[in-house]
Formats: structure tokens, sequence, C-alpha cells
């Protein structure tokens, strides 16, 4: 038994497919979902989609939005969201580096509210990437 999984942006359709399981961050905590999982909606948090497709688990980095699980389909709709297979290492860890430097010299209520958010992305982005 599989699970329809589809991962949507404002600007397309990242994932669309038949999936066993997956691992979803949300703002509770991590949640798993296998087939006949409870009728659930949710809040994803920035954070990491893990897949898992026959044997293989691939991840994705999301970056906040909402879930809605039921009769065996997951809809997730995110501001953002990348493959961990297609985000570039180096470029990442670069981003990570800045938005560290950013953060440590941010002032200021609402600049160290940015900050935070785009460390968080930063990491994980870099966490999609290095998880498995």
């Amino acid at each position: 038994m599989t699970l329809n999984l589809c991962v949507l942006t404002p600007n397309r359709i990242v994932w669309d497919s038949e999936v066993q399981e997956i691992i979803l961050a949300t703002n509770s905590g991590q949640i798993g979902v296998l087939p006949n999982h409870a009728p659930i909606a949710t809040a994803v948090d920035i954070g990491i989609l893990r897949i898992r497709r026959k044997d293989q688990w691939l991840t994705m980095a999301l970056m906040g939005g909402f879930a809605r699980i039921g009769n065996n389909e997951i809809t997730v709709l995110v501001n953002d969201a990348e493959r961990g297979n297609t985000i570039d290492p180096q470029e990442a860890q670069q981003t990570l580096e800045i938005a560290e430097a950013n953060f440590r010299k941010a002032e200021g209520k609402r600049q160290i509210i940015e900050a935070n958010l785009a460390l968080r992305r930063a990491r994980t982005r870099v966490e999609a990437v290095n998880v498995f």
C-alpha cells in the first residue's frame, strides 16, 4: 500500500508521486506518515521532509506552510521547497556562513527575527544535502 504525496509551492509542483512513507517537520515536532494514517491538518515548519520510495530515502528542504493528510493522500503546500539532490552543497554552505554572520550582527527586533529565519532556512538546505 502506498501514499500519494503532492508538494506544492505558489509557483510549481515540486513532487507528485506515490511513496511508502514520509517524515514531516511540523511546528509541534516531526511526524511519520504511513498508509492509512489518521486524517490531520498541520502547520509545516522550516525543516526536512524525508520521503521513502521503495527502499530509498530522499530529502526535501521545506520552507514552512501547511499539510493535509487523509485517505492515503498527503498534500503539502509550502512557501518554497527544494529536493536535497538538487541543492549545490558549496553554495548552501556559503549561504549558511553568510546567514550566521548576519545573525551575529543583527540589531533590533525586526533584524534579529529576519536574520533568524534566514539562518533556519540556510541550515535546512545544508541538512537536506547532508542528511543521509
